[in-house]
């Protein structure tokens, strides 16, 4: 069965980088490229929806060698087998939408598309540090080239950045965890393998949790990393769609969900989870009641509801993970069709703002009423899929603590509120003679049948994935699994009254509803991470580089020094000591000169010179008397 899990990795990635792969410019081979792309595409996204449904099925499991004693292996168990069935379909749908939604650049699109998928399986089903360390590292550099996929606008490139940077801050802590997990696999048992970081002795324990925390904090968009989030929206409909829906964003949630041992060993780790999920549902809550672009609404309300997804991971029940998972899946069918009606009414209408989106809804049934259905779930309205998730995780908060579960029940009602703001306005009357249209691009005035597509099997899956909640229906999903928790009849009735009558109240008076000043900047998360991050770094980056500066110039003109005193000390040389060399040297030549020139050859000339030689010495000897 290993082929299976190899293929259902390898098949999007292998499309996609032969999508990538195409030849530039205008040419016959790219436009027929470009023409393909959305079939391939389509069809690329089929068989990894069969995959995955025959790989829940048999739960297959695969390894291969990568590094001594850790080799890189990915399983499918009851946790993945849901979420990549649930990625899988989700995937499909949206590059179903992008058929008729992209008309440029389709086959770097789909390209990216296909290889995020496959980095977004591959994180699903690794079992090791080095399978989840590649996959998230690949799963975060395409998300950043998808939401600066409109290259030529500075904002897209410049949110892509603030996006790649503020996750890749998170994602240092898997390395920290990683590192704390080789720090004893030498001497131990626990290894790499994500099951058995539960085991590691402390500190190494609480190391890897905190940076386990980080990076799922980050890529969650959970407080304080929630901002990025906001300048995500930059990028494509498809693409938010995609991402904080069923892919990147949640799987910081499912990474959570995944790690549940190593929180509880940690301790500190699992009330840190809970208490940061919880005031982010809250927060973020009242951020998306402050918005009045659809796309950012949808955007902060991903935090919040992701927020329950880390609550319910950080809750210590038995049916916590059960009921984390089941919002996660919920979530994931919700949100994707809500952002795919933002953006069927942004190319319809060519504005996100949702006062010029009044009516809306009347004047696109098609795209209306599927929203609808979804903005009803997201509200916690029953029977809809997302009511039934987020009872069984409350019900877990209340089972560890009283504060968790007011902080939580705060939350779905700001939920019911953000979710009822909505609704209100795209459903009230069109005005004779709209304003606000085509602020964003132009637009074109009707929704493509092929963009109405997706849309009903999403609303289907808003309206009924909270049967997961079920325990008869659990124990199918993930057999031998604690069941999700489930809510006492008290809680459903006082959670079903406040959805319902702060979702009524919304929809009768959507410009009242409060909203405070310091949410509808997303709580300046931006500005205090520019104050308190970025600036203090490009400070000190400067400051380095004026003391590289000041380095470069001491060794520039120790160098210079350097050469003059060589210089000088050639000279001295060259004149000096060359000189007096030369001299000597001139000097012994000389007199070799002289002692050459008595040498003749002629025996006369030396009986002389032995004769006055004899003189000489005859002499000496008489003036030494």
């Amino acid at each position: 069965m290993s082929a299976l899990l190899w293929a259902l990795v390898l098949l999007p990635a292998l499309a996609g980088v032969g999508l990538l792969a195409a030849p530039l410019g205008p040419s016959p081979v790219r436009r027929a490229v470009e023409r393909a792309t959305p079939t391939v595409g389509i069809s690329v996204a089929t068989g990894v929806l069969a995959l995955s449904a025959a790989a829940a099925s048999v739960r297959p499991t695969t390894s291969a060698p990568f590094l001594a004693g850790d080799p890189f292996t990915l399983a499918v168990d009851g946790l993945s087998a849901v979420v990549v069935v649930t990625v899988a379909a989700v995937s499909l749908l949206v590059l179903v939408f992008s058929a008729g939604a992209i008309r440029h650049h389709r086959a770097r699109f789909v390209g990216l598309m296909l290889v995020f998928v496959a980095a977004v399986l591959v994180t699903a089903t690794a079992t090791t540090l080095l399978g989840l360390l590649m996959a998230w590292e690949v799963m975060g550099a395409t998300s950043y080239a998808l939401i600066a996929f409109d290259w030529r606008r500075d904002t897209a490139v410049a949110s892509g950045t603030t996006a790649f940077v503020v996750t890749r801050a998170g994602d240092v802590g898997l390395y920290l965890a990683a590192g704390a997990a080789l720090a004893v696999a030498s001497g131990g048992t626990p290894g790499l393998s994500l099951d058995r970081l539960a085991l590691l002795p402390s500190p190494w324990l609480h190391i890897a949790a905190a940076g386990m925390l980080a990076a799922a904090f980050g890529k969650a968009a959970q407080l304080p990393f929630s901002f990025w989030l906001s300048r995500a929206m930059d990028g494509p409909s498809p693409v938010s769609a995609l991402l904080h829906s069923a892919a990147m964003v949640a799987m910081g949630g499912y990474l959570l969900l995944r790690l549940h041992p190593l929180l509880l060993a940690a301790g500190w780790a699992a009330t840190t989870a809970a208490w940061v999920g919880a005031l982010t549902a809250l927060l973020l809550g009242a951020v998306a009641i402050a918005q009045d672009d659809l796309k950012q609404l949808l955007a902060a309300s991903t935090s919040a509801q992701l927020g329950f997804v880390v609550l319910a991971a950080g809750t210590t029940g038995p049916g916590a993970v059960g009921a984390g998972l089941a919002h996660l899946v919920g979530h994931a069918s919700t949100k994707a069709l809500l952002f795919l009606a933002a953006g069927a009414w942004l190319a319809a209408l060519g504005t996100k703002s949702l006062p010029a989106l009044r009516g809306a809804g009347r004047a696109y049934p098609w795209v209306g009423v599927p929203f609808t259905v979804a903005a009803l779930a997201l509200a916690g309205v029953p029977p809809l899929t997302l009511w039934a998730t987020k009872e069984s995780v409350l019900a877990a908060a209340r089972e560890q603590s009283g504060a968790l579960y007011a902080v939580g029940l705060a939350a779905a009602v700001a939920s019911s509120a953000y979710a009822g703001k909505a609704l209100a306005l795209i459903w009230r009357r069109l005005p004779d003679h709209p304003t606000g249209y085509d602020t964003e691009e132009a637009g074109t005035r009707q929704v493509g049948w092929i963009e109405r597509i997706p849309l009903l099997p999403l609303a289907v899956g808003a309206a009924g994935l909270g049967v997961l909640v079920v325990p008869a229906v659990w124990a199918k999903v993930d057999p031998g699994a604690p069941t999700p928790t489930s809510a006492s009849a008290g809680e459903v009735a006082v959670s079903v009254v406040l959805a319902v009558v702060v979702t009524g109240v919304a929809l009768r008076w959507p410009q009242r509803l409060p909203a405070p000043r310091w949410a509808g900047s997303w709580l300046r998360l931006e500005q205090v991470a520019h104050a308190g991050v970025l600036r203090p770094t490009l400070r000190l980056a400067a400051l380095l580089a004026r003391g590289d500066a000041a380095l470069e110039a001491a060794v520039t003109g120790t160098g210079h020094a350097g050469r003059r005193l060589a210089d000088h000390a050639a000279a001295i040389d060259a004149v000096g000591v060359g000189g007096a060399l030369r001299g000597v040297v001139a000097a012994a030549r000389r007199g070799a000169g002289l002692v050459l020139r008595p040498q003749t050859g002629q025996l006369h000339q030396y009986y002389a010179q032995a004769s006055v030689g004899l003189a000489v010495a005859v002499l000496i000897v008489w003036l030494a008397r």
